[in-house]
């Protein structure tokens, strides 16, 4: 049995562009487009590499943010990437029979079947999987929040000697992580450690956090939005509701939003939205102090909001005032 240590970077459409509006056979968060893989043997050695760059089939304009992140450009792909089926193909040749998946957060996995759905292929093979995060802190510090692989690496005195953020350096960088942990202990203790996540905290919070909650079973992104701007934007001192004013998108399936409440003013909302077993979406929630960094963060991000985007939320704010004068 060997320990396939996955990682990948995908392309994701621009909102608002003609490729954000294909429906596609399979919803997916983001088109594959690098492949990273590193083998960790059953005694934890850590051997041969796999790298492979993919052609965006539905995706084919790559998203700016992307390509600063990863460094790759689309001349690169037309000229090194290979159709998906192809590479899946080349991939499993290679991952050999008897294997386990090992991936750093619970992202990963989840994309890679959702492509294989998208171009109808068989994704049994890729049942056995751990989230490494999960048995790292497990057998480190005991905390449920997800660590950045750079945090985990400095933990272990580990030294970057591979790019960040490309799919095989993150690979191999994780797999030099996993190889220090004691993979069979935290296989038969996973389940443990999932639940003590899940009954956790997903994220680790920013200085001046006062209040931290978990909501469950929200259909989708809009309705779990709705309610973290709606009934369950409550005030952390008063428990009065607050007003939200304007939800920004971060990475990571996370959003944060400014709420005033009338009697003890402003208070910084982050949320993170991630997917549960049965499909619907759980949110973890912090609340800050008006006056942290986290608040200062969205100061500078309400600075940025593209002008129009102001002028568009100015106009609503009217047509709503003036209706609601009509019915007065």
């Amino acid at each position: 049995m060997n320990y396939i240590v996955l990682d990948m970077e995908w392309n994701q459409p621009w909102p608002g562009s003609p490729s954000s509006k294909k429906v596609l056979p399979v919803q997916i968060r983001g088109e594959i487009i690098q492949i990273g893989a590193v083998r960790v043997t059953e005694d934890q050695q850590v051997a041969d590499e796999f790298q492979i760059m993919v052609k965006p089939k539905y995706y084919r304009h790559l998203n700016r943010r992307v390509s600063k992140l990863t460094g790759i450009k689309e001349a690169r792909l037309k000229e090194e990437g290979v159709p998906f089926p192809s590479a899946m193909e080349q991939f499993r040749a290679w991952c050999g029979e008897d294997i386990v998946f090992l991936t750093w957060g619970f992202d990963d996995i989840g994309i890679l079947r959702e492509n294989l759905q998208l171009f109808g292929l068989e994704t049994g093979w890729t049942e056995k999987w751990y989230n490494a995060q999960m048995i790292f802190n497990a057998q480190t510090d005991g905390s449920t929040a997800q660590k950045a692989l750079k945090t985990a690496m400095e933990m272990f005195e580990i030294e970057a000697t591979r790019p960040a953020h490309d799919a095989l350096g993150d690979a191999y960088h994780t797999a030099l992580i996993c190889a220090k942990l004691d993979l069979k202990r935290g296989a038969a203790e996973y389940d443990q450690a999932l639940k003590s996540h899940e009954n956790g905290f997903h994220g680790a919070e920013l200085p001046g956090c006062i209040c931290r909650q978990v909501y469950y079973d929200f259909a989708d992104k809009r309705e779990a939005l709705s309610a973290m701007s709606g009934e369950e934007n409550r005030c952390p001192v008063c428990e009065a509701r607050m007003l939200g004013s304007r939800w920004f998108a971060q990475p990571g399936h996370r959003y944060m939003d400014m709420a005033t409440c009338p009697e003890h003013g402003k208070f910084l909302i982050r949320v993170r939205l991630s997917e549960q077993q049965n499909g619907l979406i759980r949110v973890s929630r912090l609340t800050y102090e008006a006056t942290s960094e986290a608040a200062e963060a969205y100061a500078r991000r309400a600075e940025k909001a593209d002008p129009e985007d102001q002028r568009t939320t100015r106009r609503r704010r009217r047509r709503k005032a003036a209706v609601e004068n009509v019915k007065e």
